[in-house]
C-alpha cells in the first residue's frame, strides 16, 4: 500500500516521470535482490523506452506492419510495450538466447537433451545448460563482477561469462606466468592482426600464427588480416619467456582451454550435471579454435558446431517461444505447511498468466505450455533451488510430501547430499508461460549420405602434440551434407573456422551443422 501511494504521488506532482514499484517487478522475499532489481529497472526505463519506442516507429515508417518481438533474460521474447513495462528483462538477453539455439539444434540433430552451450565471441566466453530438455533458470545474475557488481534478481537464463574469447590479450605476469585475459583488445582496435593499431598478443593473433586462419578468407574475405603483425606481437611474447613462436602460441590456445573448461565445469559438475553424458553445442565466432580439444578433455564425445555458429544468440532469437513468467511469495515449511495460502497465490499465478495470454496480439489458438515451479531450501539455508511442482495444486499431506520429495531429489542431484531430517522451507511460487507463435523448420527426415571430400588446399599447422603437419583445408561453401573429413584439417566457413587435429573427425549433417567426434 506505501509504494502505491508514493507511485501515485509521482504521478500527480510529476506527472509522466517513470518509476518502478518493487512489488510489482519482482514480488519476493529476499530484500536485497528486490531491491537491486527495482533499481536497475527504474534506471533502465526511460533510456530502454526511449530507445524501444523510436525503434518501433523507425520500423512503421520504413512500412513494417507486424508485430515486434524483443528478446529476454527469461528465454523467450515478448512484444514491445511489455518490455517498456519491465526494462530490466532486457539485461542479458542476447547470451540468454544462445541455450535457446542449443536446445533447437540438439534437438534437429536428436542427440538427447542435456546441452552444454558455448558461445565463444571476441571478449566472452558464455556458457548455458539445457537440461532434460529444458533451459536452466537463475536468480543469481550479476551486472559486472559475480559479488562485487549488481545482482539482477530477477529470473533470468543461467549464463555464466569469463574474460576469454578470441580478443583476448595474452601476457606474462609478476610471476613470470603467461596469462590470457581477461581484459581484450575488444572490436576496436581489436587483434593486432586486424591492422586497426592493436599491438597487443590476443587469442585470434595465435590462432593465426598457428597456421588455423587464412588472413585472405577471414569473414569470407571482406577482412583480410596481417599474419606478419601477428607473427610481431607473438614473437615479442615469446622472447620474454625465451620460446618459440609456435611454442608461444599454442601455449596460449592452452591457457584458454583451461579456463573454458574451468568455466564449463562451474556450471556443469557444480551443478549436478556430468559432462560426459551431455552433448556441446559450440557457437561464436572463435568457437572452432579449440572446441574438440575441450570436448575431449571433459568427456563429451560429440560436439554440434552450426554452420550459423557466429550468430548461435541471434539464431535462438529466430526459434523461441513468447515467454512471460508471474511471481508470488508465500513463506512455508514442511512443518505447518499452509495448504490454503499456497493454493491461493498458486491461482493467482496461473490467472496473471492466463491474462497474459488472452491479452497476446497475433498469438490466439497457439499451442502453450505451462509450469509452476517453487524456490525451496533446507532450513538455515541461504539458497534457493527451483523445482518444478508435481501438481497443479496442494491437496493434502500426500501431496506436501511429494513435494518435499522432489526437492529432496533436486537438492541431491546437485550436491549429492538429502537431508530427509531437515524441514523445507519453501519461499518464492512463480509460474511460467511459453506460447510457440511459430513453429520452426522440421529438421531433416532422413541422413545424409556419408562420402569423403578432397581438401580445397593443404597447408602447415602447428599441433602440440606433434609440432608443423601437413594440413587438408576445407571450404565450407563447397561441402555436401554427408562429407566426412578427418583429422588433421581445418574447415572454412565465413563466420567460423573449425580446426580438427588428429585423431579427430567431422562430418556435415543433413540439417546443415557439423557434428564432431571428439571420442578418444
Amino acid at each position: 500500500m506505501h509504494e502505491l501511494a508514493l507511485g501515485a504521488l509521482i504521478e500527480e506532482l510529476m506527472p509522466g516521470v517513470p518509476y518502478t514499484l518493487s512489488h510489482q517487478l519482482m514480488p519476493i522475499l529476499r530484500e536485497y535482490r528486490r531491491a537491486s532489481a527495482t533499481a536497475i529497472d527504474a534506471s533502465l526505463t526511460p533510456l530502454i523506452q526511449g530507445h524501444l519506442r523510436g525503434l518501433a516507429e523507425d520500423l512503421a515508417a520504413a512500412g513494417f506492419a507486424g508485430d515486434l518481438l524483443v528478446s529476454t533474460s527469461a528465454g523467450g521474447c515478448q512484444h514491445l510495450e511489455e518490455l517498456i513495462a519491465r526494462p530490466i528483462h532486457t539485461l542479458k538477453s542476447g547470451p540468454a538466447m544462445a541455450p535457446v539455439a542449443g536446445r533447437w539444434v540438439s534437438a534437429a540433430e536428436r542427440t538427447g537433451g542435456n546441452v552444454i552451450v558455448c558461445d565463444t565471441g571476441g571478449t566472452t566466453f558464455d556458457v548455458g545448460l539445457v537440461r532434460d530438455g529444458g533451459l536452466v533458470h537463475t536468480r543469481d545474475s550479476w551486472l559486472g563482477p559475480r559479488w562485487l557488481g549488481d545482482i539482477i534478481g530477477t529470473s533470468t537464463v543461467d549464463v555464466r561469462s569469463i574474460g576469454a574469447g578470441g580478443g583476448s590479450i595474452a601476457w606474462r605476469d609478476a610471476g613470470g606466468l603467461l596469462r590470457v585475459g581477461p581484459h581484450s583488445a575488444g572490436s576496436t582496435p581489436g587483434p593486432a592482426c586486424y591492422g586497426r593499431g592493436g599491438t597487443e598478443p590476443t587469442v585470434t593473433d595465435a590462432a593465426m600464427v598457428l597456421g588455423y586462419i587464412d588472413p585472405a578468407f577471414f569473414n569470407g574475405g571482406r577482412l583480410p588480416l596481417d599474419a606478419e603483425v601477428s607473427r610481431r606481437v607473438i614473437g615479442r611474447l615469446a622472447a620474454e619467456f625465451g620460446q618459440g613462436l609456435d611454442e608461444t602460441a599454442a601455449a596460449i590456445l592452452t591457457i584458454a582451454n583451461e579456463l573454458m573448461i574451468k568455466a564449463i565445469g562451474e556450471i556443469t559438475v557444480n551443478e549436478g550435471l556430468n559432462p560426459r553424458e551431455s552433448v556441446i553445442v559450440a557457437g561464436g565466432g572463435a568457437a572452432g579454435f579449440n572446441i574438440m580439444l575441450i570436448a575431449r578433455e571433459l568427456g563429451c564425445d560429440t560436439v554440434i558446431l552450426p554452420r550459423l555458429a557466429s550468430a548461435l544468440s541471434a539464431c535462438g532469437m529466430q526459434v523461441s517461444d513468447i515467454v512471460y513468467e508471474a511471481t508470488r511469495s508465500r513463506f512455508t515449511d514442511t512443518t505447518a505447511f499452509d495448504i490454503a495460502g499456497v493454493n491461493t497465490v498458486l491461482g493467482e499465478i496461473e490467472a496473471e498468466l492466463e491474462a497474459f495470454r488472452r491479452g497476446l496480439r497475433g498469438a490466439e489458438g497457439a499451442p502453450a505450455r505451462t509450469e509452476l515451479l517453487v524456490e525451496a531450501r533446507y532450513r538455515a539455508q541461504v539458497w534457493e533451488l527451483d523445482r518444478r511442482l508435481p501438481a497443479r495444486r496442494i491437496d493434502g499431506a500426500a501431496d506436501v510430501a511429494a513435494l518435499a520429495e522432489a526437492f529432496h531429489r533436486t537438492h541431491e542431484r546437485v550436491y549429492a547430499v538429502r537431508d530427509e531430517g531437515s524441514p523445507v522451507e519453501f519461499v518464492n511460487w512463480k509460474g511460467r508461460i511459453a506460447i510457440t507463435a511459430f513453429e520452426p523448420p522440421p529438421p531433416p527426415s532422413l541422413e545424409a549420405t556419408r562420402h569423403k571430400q578432397e581438401p580445397a588446399e593443404r597447408r602447415s599447422c602447428y599441433v602440440a602434440e606433434t609440432g608443423r603437419v601437413d594440413t587438408a583445408i576445407f571450404r565450407g561453401g563447397m561441402l555436401q551434407p554427408g562429407a566426412e573429413i578427418a583429422g588433421p584439417a581445418i574447415i572454412e566457413e565465413p563466420t567460423t573456422t573449425i580446426v580438427i587435429p588428429p585423431g579427430f573427425a567431422a562430418r556435415l549433417s543433413a540439417a546443415g551443422n557439423y557434428i564432431l567426434d571428439c571420442a578418444a
